[in-house]
């Protein structure tokens, strides 16, 4: 007998849960890597952020939508996780657990709960803790390797911080042991929130997430293309180390944001062609606010503006149906 019924036709045995769990072990290789550099204030704020975002999606489920409880789904495992990847090692548990609320009750909850909100959980939770608290967002403990319970740690500044005080005329030669080496920014001996610091950490979970096909190579390609591409043509016309491609791909949240917040599912186009547009409107943002703003780093700005188009986005690439006219 044929049976008609309406789409979607595919079934699968993945469900949320599974996809979800996929994401946090993908995000294991940058907790290690925090860890290693930060010692045990690393771990303190991973745990703090992740048990807060919990907590806090726990008490809405159950007090406030009475929905069923979703802390099983590991998205707010997901959003503690990366909430803390943007964060300093030094921040206060309080401050913490202020930009726990803001994620699940005022980015998440506010809008219905999973899967429904506008834009990216963590970021909202980093942006609110980053104007309302700038002294403590941008105190950067430097990395004490094989120190793991030292909790005093000497601060300085990041990689864009110093290039964003320069000048013009500034020559390479200038900034010799001012600068990380390309290989310590790549593998994270450098200071910085927890999960931007290590390139090759953020690489290996990005390569499990695309063996795993929970997502797709377009977003975080064309997003650090973009970058890229932008940076090394002013740096090719122009010799100012401020534009360094290679100091602007391995040091920021760039990386981070491209292969872990851009390519979240609720917040980023549905088909291939938005997502190659949103991924381009976030690295042409991202460049304009580290190079032309007052601020060194521009990722979570940039993401969060870029959500805020994806409806029309989504509106104006939809594929036609199929015989209707564009």
């Amino acid at each position: 007998m044929l049976k008609i019924s309406t789409a979607p036709h595919f079934q699968t045995t993945r469900d949320t849960r599974s996809i979800m769990l996929d994401v946090v072990i993908a995000l294991m290789p940058a907790a290690l890597a925090a860890v290693l550099f930060f010692g045990i204030n690393a771990l303190l704020v991973i745990f703090t952020s992740v048990a807060g975002c919990v907590l806090f999606e726990y008490l809405a489920c159950r007090y406030w939508l009475k929905t069923r409880n979703t802390t099983t789904d590991f998205s707010a495992v997901i959003t503690g996780l990366l909430l803390a990847y943007n964060l300093p090692s030094s921040m206060p548990v309080w401050m913490t657990l202020v930009g726990c609320f803001m994620a699940i009750i005022v980015a998440k909850t506010c809008y219905g709960g999973l899967g429904k909100n506008i834009f990216n959980p963590a970021l909202v939770g980093r942006v609110f803790l980053f104007i309302s608290f700038p002294v403590q967002m941008t105190s950067w403990p430097q990395p004490h390797l094989a120190r793991f319970w030292e909790t005093d740690a000497q601060t300085g500044a990041t990689t864009l911080g110093i290039l964003k005080h320069l000048d013009a005329e500034t020559s390479a030669t200038a900034l010799q042991g001012k600068l990380p080496g390309y290989w310590d920014m790549f593998a994270g001996n450098i200071g910085g929130c927890l999960g931007e610091v290590s390139a090759l950490a953020l690489l290996i979970g990005l390569f499990y997430l695309l063996w795993r096909r929970v997502i797709t190579w377009h977003i975080p390609f064309y997003y650090v293309s973009t970058v890229f591409l932008i940076t090394a043509v002013l740096w090719l016309s122009t010799g100012d180390p401020r534009y360094d491609p290679l100091t602007h791909l391995f040091s920021g949240g760039l990386l981070l944001g491209a292969f872990f917040m851009a390519t979240d599912y609720a917040t980023s186009p549905m088909n291939k062609k938005g997502q190659v547009i949103f991924a381009v409107g976030c690295g042409i943002l991202t460049v304009a606010i580290r190079l032309w703003s007052a601020y060194p780093e521009g990722v979570s700005f940039a993401i969060l503006i870029m959500n805020a188009f994806v409806p029309l986005i989504d509106k104006y690439v939809a594929p036609r149906f199929y015989g209707s006219r564009r």
